[in-house]
């Protein structure tokens, strides 16, 4: 019957999860939306990502207030003067939602939705409804889904009223909506038991992915930046990834794993991200850290900046504290200023002066590619031991090995075999060492400038 009601009401079920967040609905037609934003110093201006967010949602922003404060209102978030401003300009603009730049409480979003007669969607709500609209993989529907219940669950008690006015729309996508008033708490509360479960199985088959690529030897790459920086545009530039290309945040949110080879002829995994965003939210991190380990695992990240962006420092910055967050803040990083196509030659000089160590690229035009490359071959750690092998001419499936999981810095063909000098790993060192005939003791990875 509900799944009748569903289809009577235009509501795509694109869950590959039973759940009752599972319904995915669009609206024909974007919704407007009044954005606010509150902070000391605060100018419309800031509340420019929050339009793009807003975008990507499927809203259209129609107005921005904001209100220059040091702490926001404990119970409506803004001061009743601006609450009173806010108000004329919903009924002015015929706006359908009111949109606001921080996670709210309980109490604020049912005290402005009560106020405001119109939903209210916080910064966390919409972002969760991004990341709804964009996952494809059964792990990434089951982390969206766990990181929306979480966020849910303490909104439940007293919040009747304004949740079922919440039909569908921005902010609500595979959300609430209709199904909140038929969902108790203990539902939730089994439902997120049953996710982190899911959740779990899946990790574990990822786990066992990773593990047999680090056993290689072969260094990971990872494509880590501000959403919608160009990631998954580099990722198909280097190579030829079938991977999502859209100008919108959070396009990427299921990681790609793809092997290329460096300038050096090493050869290399390199895997694509979910975006960061400044203030991105807690539950989310939590929620995608068993996808976020493509990067704490890495051997080296490739940061990816929009070089267009007036906010390019504050995203660079951004990015970093989530690294931190997330413990790979000790990890290599190549930094690489993107978009360079859409700077003028002032700003590009600017650029490079204040970012001396940085790459300058357009993944979309492919320039500056062969550069990136040859940073990121100098900057991988270098393999942990060093060998000389003698190895017989019938041997010749360990030479290919030494070619395609090492690092070789000298051949000599011999009568008796061939000697072959070389960087290796733990795996291919197990495999070539009875051949040695000099070996030398482990060593600590070298500098990023050796090569």
């Amino acid at each position: 019957m509900a799944e009748d009601r569903r289809k009577r009401r235009g509501v795509h079920e694109s869950s590959m999860l039973e759940s009752p967040l599972a319904a995915t609905w669009r609206p024909r037609v974007p919704e407007k939306a009044v954005l606010v934003g509150v902070g000391p110093g605060m100018q419309e201006s800031d509340l420019d990502e929050l339009a793009a967010l807003a975008d990507s949602a499927g809203a259209e922003p129609v107005a921005r207030i904001v209100q220059t404060r040091q702490d926001p209102d404990p119970s409506t978030y803004v001061g009743k003067g601006k609450l009173d401003e806010i108000h004329r300009a919903v009924h002015a603009s015929g706006a359908q939602a009111v949109i606001l730049d921080r996670e709210l409480s309980p109490g604020q979003l049912r005290n402005l939705e009560e106020r405001l007669k119109v939903k209210v969607v916080d910064r966390t709500a919409l972002i969760l409804d991004i990341f709804a609209l964009h996952a494809r993989s059964r792990e990434g529907k089951a982390q969206v889904e766990l990181a929306q219940l979480n966020y849910l669950m303490p909104r439940l008690r007293g919040w009747g009223e304004a949740m079922s006015r919440m039909g569908g729309g921005i902010g609500t996508r595979r959300g609430p909506g209709e199904t909140k008033m038929e969902i108790d708490r203990q539902h939730i509360g089994r439902r997120i038991t049953k996710l982190k479960r899911d959740i779990k199985d899946l990790t574990r088959t990822r786990d066992v992915k990773r593990a047999s690529r680090e056993r290689s030897g072969i260094p990971q790459i990872a494509i880590a930046g501000y959403t919608n920086a160009g990631k998954s545009t580099l990722m198909r530039a280097l190579t030829h990834a079938d991977v999502v290309v859209a100008n919108q945040l959070f396009a990427t949110l299921d990681p790609t794993t793809r092997r290329i080879q460096l300038p050096n002829g090493r050869d290399a995994t390199v895997s694509d991200t979910v975006g960061f965003v400044s203030k991105l939210p807690h539950d989310l991190i939590e929620a995608f850290r068993s996808t976020l380990e493509e990067v704490t695992r890495a051997d080296l990240i490739v940061h990816v900046a929009d070089a267009s962006t007036s906010e390019l420092e504050q995203q660079i910055e951004a990015v970093r504290t989530v690294l931190a967050e997330i413990g790979a803040d000790g990890i290599s990083e190549v930094l690489a200023l993107n978009k360079m196509d859409l700077v003028d030659r002032d700003s590009r000089e600017r650029l490079v002066s204040r970012f001396p160590d940085a790459t300058p690229i357009s993944a979309v035009r492919g320039e500056g590619l062969d550069v990136l490359l040859e940073h990121v071959a100098v900057a991988i750690p270098r393999f942990p031991r060093s060998v000389t092998v003698l190895l017989p001419h019938d041997r010749g499936d360990l030479v290919a090995m030494l070619h395609r999981e090492a690092q070789v810095l000298s051949e000599e063909p011999r009568e008796d075999g061939v000697l072959v000098r070389a960087r290796v790993g733990e795996r291919v060192f197990a495999a070539v060492c009875d051949f040695g005939v000099e070996r030398e003791r482990p060593s600590v990875a070298r500098s990023a400038g050796e090569a």
